[in-house]
């Protein structure tokens, strides 16, 4: 588990972008029973969450089409919703950070972290919106 204080800013740079943070098995699973379509973002403390997975996230909400729900589960600090909202990825191994969009509690895309690793956030923003333009 990591300090609370060293993921303050990590949680606040997608909380303030209008992520709803869940702690939760029961909030994960009341977050992906609603419909419509959720992006499920699994945070992480690592470098490519910083400079690709959340700079990401948010340039894709700069979109005509955009998820009805953001949601964000921290991996190594919410162990709960965050193996919860894995078990919902399934058959996608654990990875963080990742990015799941679903449509009515069914997974319809998946970013993987070697999906994002690397690679700058503009392009998992238009990967993103890809999803966003056939999904929502």
């Amino acid at each position: 588990m990591y300090p609370a204080e060293l993921v303050r800013p990590m949680r606040e740079d997608l909380v303030l972008a209008g992520f709803e943070e869940l702690h939760t098995s029961e909030a994960v699973e009341a977050a992906l029973a609603q419909k419509g379509t959720t992006l499920v973002v699994v945070n992480s403390v690592c470098g490519c969450a910083a400079a690709n997975a959340r700079p990401g996230a948010k340039i894709s909400l700069m979109n005509d089409k955009k998820p009805d729900h953001l949601v964000t589960v921290f991996a190594g600090v919410d162990r709960e919703a965050t193996d919860t909202a894995r078990g919902f990825m399934l058959p996608f191994p654990p990875s963080s950070p990742s990015m799941a969009l679903f449509k009515d509690g069914e997974l319809v895309h998946m970013l993987e972290r070697h999906h994002i690793e690397g690679r700058p956030a503009e392009m998992i923003a238009e990967n993103l919106k890809d999803a966003y333009n056939e999904f929502c």
